[in-house]
């Protein structure tokens, strides 16, 4: 059975973007680059909102992105060889392969998918993970912290709900960057 795995680039303060919507201060350098790469790579399937969807896009549909580099191209590659599932009511069509739509987050079918497929599943995108967080469904939490803080903006967790953690994995990148793996404990949140 898969793992449902959130993944979040965050301020120090909790936060995936500012009070402006931007996330600029995001950008990864190469270490931080390849280590995502090759986090996201043993994924089989992303779980996307229309705005994490339309920020991923890119690397289908801007190939100088991938031409900017061989890091750069190995990660449009990966990115483009997984199945995407994209939660939206307002989102007309998908504009890349391997893309489906759906106009409902349903919890039964995120359980069916993680026991249907046999390497993890990603979910990005912080409102959608919360809809998952208070189905019980997420099984670990990528969290890559930033030394920046923000002061506002859009929260990388989810308001309103506890949920005990254990920590598996931890690592410091030299940009200050230190990337959390935590497992969540089974049951759904309270």
């Amino acid at each position: 059975m898969a793992h449902l795995i959130y993944t979040a680039n965050s301020s120090l303060d909790g936060y995936i973007e500012d009070r402006e919507g931007k996330f600029d201060w995001t950008a990864p350098d190469e270490e931080y680059f390849r280590f995502i790469s090759n986090l996201v790579r043993e994924a089989s399937t992303y779980l996307y909102g229309r705005r994490m969807y339309e920020t991923m896009m890119v690397w289908e549909t801007d190939p100088n992105l991938a031409a900017e580099s061989p890091l750069r191209r190995d990660f449009a590659e990966i990115w483009q060889a997984a199945n995407k599932i994209v939660y939206s009511k307002t989102l007309e069509r998908v504009s890349t392969r391997k893309t489906q739509l759906e106009r409902s987050f349903d919890p039964e079918a995120i359980r069916q998918l993680k026991e249907a497929v046999e390497q993890d599943v990603l979910i990005g995108g912080a409102e959608l993970a919360a809809h998952a967080f208070r189905s019980g469904l997420i099984d670990e939490c990528h969290l890559f912290l930033l030394p920046i803080i923000v002061g506002g903006g859009k929260p990388s967790l989810p308001n309103n709900i506890r949920l005990d953690l254990d920590l598996l994995e931890k690592r410091r990148f030299d940009s200050g960057v230190v990337f959390l793996r935590y497992r969540t404990r089974q049951g759904k949140a309270t």
